[in-house]
């Protein structure tokens, strides 16, 4: 299927879209690059703001060995952005009007003449070329070829409790280069790291969870535990499984059939074939077809240690799980990084798009945006662009911390979930009754009490995890958000305006969550398959992706960037408006742990969690920034088919 639609894309003509695209340029693009001298073309974003003059500790030793990469603006940087803008709009003459990945990169990648002409000039300021794609150069070199690269020293700076290394000016390359660089990175070596969003465990040595549970919400009233908030409470389900995800968020017949959904975290599960069938033959999933699920892996990993490789394993799991549950006819293909830094995940996004492996591509990783840098934030924007002009999506956790303020003390969002060019997925505690009937939906933010001594009370209220969101600090307001986002929150930080995450929502509450399985070391040695419930946005990330599936494949042709028409149809019931309290009451569950994640042995930890308690976060009447415009509900699949 996918073939057949590569060459619906090959078919439509530059000729014909060209002078739409001329006229889309009008938008209102900003240069690139700012000249700082007369002979030099200034790369902004690539002084960290972190690296201030009092936070300087002098110059950087000019032996000190660089890695960077120095990315390549294209052909037309500014064009693609344009096209890009232009083809995921309902509202626009080209929406729809994809380019094959063939086409994209003839008329938006970098020419051999600029990959010549930047190359040379690295080679020539005493970098070491180490790698070349289309997207950019690989260099190594010290300091004093850095400095004569890019013109800027660097200096150490002191971060927080560390110290790490940045330019001492904004880096510029030669104006003679015309353009050709995007910008650089590597320059500062301060982290860049992903954190996968699990809010349990990572899963290497085995987690399980205790009963009582509900089978489905409220099956199961917690009658020996004190009443919380004034009422009886159930206990916490087992886990949610396909089916009754599929009926909470209106899947109908559609089953993703011919659609491709792309996943990407770093490293791999080793197991995961043989964990996602036997979890399907468990729970009632379609077993998986011939190549259904593929994989596609670097030659080697690198940082396994730093980044905890094996607690990726379980988001993986997690995410393939998730969508064959709500998708169960879509292909998936696993993409994996080779570390959790950003280069590695990059390049990973790029194997997708320079390969349109997948229409659909669902990542439960981010960082805070306080370690964002825009030169980074300028990298994964172009890949995401490249993929929207393709008909490529990309759909991002928004984060497990709420505002974060518990976490960083700073209020802020997760990246890159706020771009401006993915969909950023929120998060939910979800409620589905007996029947698979949908109850209700409250945004996910959990405060946790603990059974006093003695049984008789709850004690020790406090706020646990939740949903991110809120207002970006560095990512204008785009277009699609304009009318619908309400002021106070767009303008939090800019009179102009700022994106506001999150774009959609879905289930992501632990307490509320999915039930997974997966191979896990148990305290013997051995390594069994086992499942147990898990949740955040990781959870709702490859749902909102599954159902995209099922949306596209009532389409009959790729939804590619999916904002403006997920903002398109804000206001109408294709979608559930979640509130925190949506039966006028505060709900809660009642949750039974094992003190040592696996048994009985070490005791057992009871516990309440109310539900709709996201930090500052609140989830109210018409868009907020803990569900965006809401989440999925029945008739949102087919009004896809209108589009």
């Amino acid at each position: 299927m996918r073939s057949n639609r590569a060459k619906t894309r090959a078919g439509v003509s530059l000729a014909a879209t060209l002078p739409l695209l001329a006229g889309a340029l009008a938008l209102g693009i900003s240069a690139a690059h700012a000249a700082n001298s007369p002979d030099r073309d200034a790369l902004a974003g690539t002084k960290p703001a972190w690296a201030t003059a009092v936070a300087d500790k002098g110059a950087t030793s000019d032996n000190t060995k660089v890695t960077a990469r120095v990315y390549l603006a294209g052909r037309d940087a500014a064009g693609l952005t344009a096209f890009a803008k232009a083809v995921s709009d309902p509202n626009s003459p080209m929406y729809g009007k994809y380019l094959s990945a063939q086409q994209a990169r003839a008329h938006f990648g970098a020419t051999k003449a600029q990959i010549a002409a930047v190359t040379n000039w690295l080679k020539a300021s005493g970098l070491k070329v180490t790698g070349t794609t289309q997207r950019y150069i690989a260099v190594t070199g010290d300091a004093a070829a850095v400095h004569k690269a890019f013109g800027t020293r660097l200096h150490n700076y002191a971060k927080g409790k560390r110290t790490y290394r940045a330019p001492a000016q904004t880096a510029s390359v030669p104006a003679s280069l015309d353009g050709a660089v995007l910008t650089v990175t590597g320059l500062d070596n301060a982290p860049h790291k992903a954190n996968h969003k699990d809010t349990l465990p990572p899963p290497d040595d085995v987690f399980r969870n205790s009963g009582p549970f509900s089978s489905y919400h409220g099956s199961t009233v917690a009658t020996t535990l004190p009443k919380a908030y004034g009422q009886q409470i159930p206990y916490a389900v087992k886990g949610y499984t396909g089916k009754q995800l599929r009926a909470a968020y209106g899947a109908g017949q559609a089953t993703g059939k011919g659609v491709t959904v792309a996943i990407t975290d770093a490293y791999a599960s080793p197991t995961i074939a043989q964990d996602a069938a036997a979890y399907a033959g468990k729970n009632g999933d379609a077993p998986y077809a011939k190549r259904q699920l593929t994989q596609v892996l670097p030659s080697d990993y690198t940082d396994t240690e730093e980044c905890g490789a094996a607690g990726w394993y379980g988001e993986e799991t997690l995410d393939v799980e998730a969508v064959h549950a709500v998708a169960p006819k879509a292909n998936i293909v696993y993409v994996g990084a080779a570390s959790c830094y950003d280069d590695a995940l990059i390049d990973s996004l790029g194997k997708i798009v320079d390969g349109h492996l997948a229409d659909i591509v669902s990542n439960s990783w981010g960082d805070i945006e306080a370690n964002e840098t825009p030169d980074v934030a300028a990298a994964y924007d172009q890949v995401f662009q490249l993929g929207a002009v393709q008909g490529i999506g990309f759909y991002f956790s928004s984060g497990d911390d709420g505002d974060e303020i518990a976490n960083t003390g700073t209020k802020q969002v997760d990246t890159p979930a706020n771009s401006a060019w993915v969909t950023a997925v929120g998060g939910t505690s979800l409620a589905v009754g007996k029947g698979d009937t949908y109850l209700w939906e409250t945004g996910w933010g959990t405060q946790k009490a603990t059974l006093a001594p003695g049984g008789k009370s709850w004690t020790n209220f406090q706020f646990n995890s939740g949903a991110g969101g809120g207002t970006s600090r560095t990512v204008p307001q785009p277009f699609y958000q304009k009318g619908v986002v309400p002021n106070s929150l767009a303008t939090a930080y800019s009179r102009a305006g700022n994106r506001v995450v999150p774009d959609i929502a879905a289930i992501a509450d632990p307490n509320t969550g999915f039930l997974v399985g997966q191979t896990q070391t148990f305290p013997d040695g051995s390594q069994q398959y086992s499942e147990y419930r898990i949740g955040g946005t990781s959870l709702a990330a490859p749902v909102i992706a599954a159902v995209q599936a099922l949306a596209q494949q009532e389409r009959g042709k790729p939804i590619g960037f999916a904002n403006p028409a997920i903002y398109d149809r804000y206001g109408s019931k294709v979608y559930h408006d979640v509130v925190d309290t949506p039966t006028g009451k505060q709900l809660a569950v009642a949750r039974v742990d094992y003190a040592n994640a696996f048994d009985a042995t070490d005791g057992l930890l009871t516990s309440v969690r109310a539900l709709g308690k996201d930090s500052s976060l609140k989830a109210v009447r018409g868009y907020d920034d803990v569900t965006g415009v809401g989440s999925p509900a029945p008739g949102y699949v087919e009004s896809w088919r209108r589009h």
